[in-house]
C-alpha cells in the first residue's frame, strides 16, 4: 500500500514505527560529516558555556551579599546619621543639635516599635602595641548592646558591662584583625595568641583588652581555611589569598567586622570627645536623665536600632522620625539608612547582571541557532536528489521533515551536552584569572535552562530546512544537478 498523500499545507504525521528509522538516518548523516557538525556546534556550545558561567558568578556573587547583609545585622536594622540641614531650614543652623544621647533617652520612652537601640561615637586613631602601629576601620565607643545589634560573637574574655560604661575604664573589646596586625595571624606564626589581658595604645591613650571576638569569615573563606589544613603544602598559598580576599567586595564587610574595636561609650566621650577640663556627668544604657555638663548633651556620630519586624518598617521609621522632629525642634538634620536600601540595591544589581549576562548568553545562542540553520539549508542542496529519490520510493512527507529535523536537534543536544561539560573549566578560567571574593556557584537550574535553551534553539534553527526539504517536488528533485 502506497504512504497517504498529503498536499503542502498540511502537517507533516509520521508513523510511530518509521519513526527510530528515521532518527537513525539523520544520526548517520551527521557522523558522516563530523567535523562540519562540529564546528556547527560550537556556537551552541560557547552560548551554553557562556549562559552556565554568568549564571554561577551572579549566583556567586549574591550568595556573598547576602552573607554580608546578614552579618551587619539584617533587614530590621536602621541606621540614624546625621545630614546638612534642608535649604528652608538654613536660618536655623544655629540651632541644630545633631544626633546626642537626648534622642536616645527618648526612643526609649516613646518609640515601641524600637526594640533595641545603639549610640555610637567613632574615632579616627592609632592603635599600637608589641612594637607596631594598626589604623582599624571601626574604633566606636559603644554600649554593650551594640553586640546583639551588629551580630557580633565573643569568643575570648568578656564584654564590658554597664559599670565599666559607667566609670568609663580604660578597657576595650577587640577584633581578630586587630590581633593578627599587632601580634601576628595564626595562620603566619603557626599559633594562635589570645591577647586578653594585654595593653594596647589608642592614640597614646592605654587601654586593656578584656575581649577578642570571633573570626568572620564568608563561606568562600571558611572552605578555604578548611583546605588549607587539609592540604599543608599549599597553606601559605591559600593564606596568601584570604589576606587578600578580606579587604575586597562584600569581604570587606566580614574584614570590617574583624577590624571592629569597642570602647564603653563612657569612656570614649571622657577620653577623646568631651574637649573639656571637668568632664560631664556618666551615660549609661540604664541611666534614665539626659547627660549634661560643661560640654552639653554629648552628641553622637550614629545612632543604631532595630525593629520589631521588617513588616513594620514605614510604620517604625515614621514613628521614630516624629520622635526625632520634636527632639530636634523641627529641624530635620538627620536621616535613615536602611538595610533594606541595601537589599533593593542588591536585587536590583543581580537583576540587572543576569538580564545582561543573559542576553550576551542568548546572542551567543542565537548565532549557534543560525549556524545550525544555514548548516542544515547546504546540506539540503547537497541531498536534492537523495531527497527526491526517497520519495519517489514511497518516502513520506513527513518522513523526509522528521529526518531533517532530528539532525537539527541533535546537533543542539550534543552542542548543549558538550556545553554543560566545557561551562565548568570555563568557571574555573575566569575565577582563576581574575578571582573573585565569592565563588562561583554552578546551578542545577541554570544547567537545566541553559541545556532547554540549547533544544529549543535546535528545533527552531531546524524546522525551516525541514519544511523546505519536506516540500521538494521528487520529479523536480529527481532532474537536480
Amino acid at each position: 500500500m502506497s504512504a497517504p498523500v498529503q498536499t503542502l499545507g498540511q502537517i507533516p504525521t509520521v508513523h510511530s514505527s518509521q519513526f527510530l528509522i528515521t532518527v537513525q538516518t539523520g544520526l548517520r548523516e551527521i557522523w558522516a560529516h563530523k567535523f562540519r557538525s562540529l564546528l556547527t556546534m560550537l556556537g551552541i556550545i560557547l552560548g551554553v558555556s557562556s549562559l552556565v558561567a554568568m549564571s554561577a558568578l551572579v549566583a556567586g556573587m549574591e550568595k556573598g551579599a547576602k552573607e554580608a547583609l546578614v552579618a551587619i545585622g539584617g533587614l530590621e536594622k536602621v541606621r540614624i546619621e546625621p545630614q546638612d540641614i534642608p535649604p528652608e531650614q538654613r536660618h536655623l543652623t544655629d540651632e541644630a543639635v545633631g544626633i546626642t544621647m537626648n534622642d536616645v533617652r527618648a526612643l526609649q520612652q516613646s518609640a515601641p516599635l524600637v526594640t533595641l537601640l545603639s549610640p555610637e561615637m567613632r574615632l579616627p586613631a592609632s592603635v599600637s602595641a608589641n612594637g607596631k602601629t594598626f589604623r582599624p576601620w571601626n574604633l566606636t565607643g559603644v554600649w554593650p548592646a551594640a553586640m546583639e545589634m551588629n551580630e557580633h560573637v565573643l569568643e575570648y574574655g568578656r564584654m564590658f558591662n554597664e559599670l565599666d560604661d559607667e566609670m568609663a575604664r580604660s578597657v576595650c573589646i577587640i577584633g581578630t584583625a586587630t590581633r593578627d596586625e599587632l601580634w601576628g595571624a595564626p595562620d603566619k606564626i603557626g599559633k594562635e595568641i589570645i591577647p586578653i589581658g594585654e595593653t594596647i595604645f589608642i592614640n597614646h591613650v592605654p587601654f586593656t583588652i578584656i575581649g577578642m571576638f570571633q573570626h568572620y569569615e564568608s563561606e568562600q573563606e571558611r572552605k578555604a581555611r578548611e583546605y588549607a589544613k587539609l592540604h599543608p603544602e599549599q597553606k601559605g598559598g591559600v593564606a596568601r589569598d584570604r589576606g587578600r580576599g578580606r579587604r575586597r567586595g562584600s569581604n570587606f564587610v566580614f574584614y570590617l567586622k574583624n577590624a571592629t574595636i569597642y570602647l564603653p561609650l563612657n569612656t570614649m566621650w571622657m577620653k577623646f570627645r568631651s574637649g573639656a577640663a571637668a568632664p560631664p556627668p556618666a551615660f549609661s544604657s540604664t541611666s534614665a536623665a539626659t547627660p549634661t555638663g560643661a560640654t552639653g548633651d554629648p552628641r553622637l556620630s550614629s545612632l543604631e536600632l532595630k525593629i520589631a519586624g521588617i513588616e513594620v518598617l514605614p510604620e517604625a521609621l515614621q514613628q521614630v522620625r516624629n520622635v526625632l522632629m520634636c527632639t530636634h525642634k523641627g529641624i530635620e538634620d538627620f536621616t535613615f539608612r536602611t538595610q533594606e536600601d541595601w537589599a533593593d540595591q542588591i536585587n536590583t544589581f543581580i537583576h540587572n547582571a543576569r538580564l545582561s549576562g543573559g542576553l550576551i548568553a542568548g546572542i551567543s545562542l542565537l548565532v549557534g541557532g543560525i549556524g545550525i540553520m544555514n548548516i542544515m539549508l547546504a546540506s539540503i542542496s547537497e541531498r536534492v536528489r537523495e531527497i527526491g529519490i526517497r520519495k519517489s520510493v514511497g518516502a513520506a512527507t513527513g518522513d523526509i521533515f522528521v529526518q531533517i529535523l532530528v539532525e537539527s536537534v541533535v546537533i543542539a543536544v550534543m552542542g548543549g551536552l558538550a556545553g554543560l561539560a566545557t561551562s565548568f573549566g570555563l568557571v574555573h578560567f575566569i575565577s582563576a584569572i581574575a578571582p573573585t571574593d565569592n565563588a562561583p556557584i554552578v546551578t542545577a537550574t541554570s544547567l537545566g535552562i541553559a541545556f532547554g535553551f540549547s533544544v529549543l534553539v535546535g528545533v527552531l534553527a531546524g524546522i525551516f530546512p525541514a519544511i523546505k526539504a519536506a516540500r521538494l517536488n521528487p520529479i523536480q528533485a529527481l532532474r537536480y544537478e
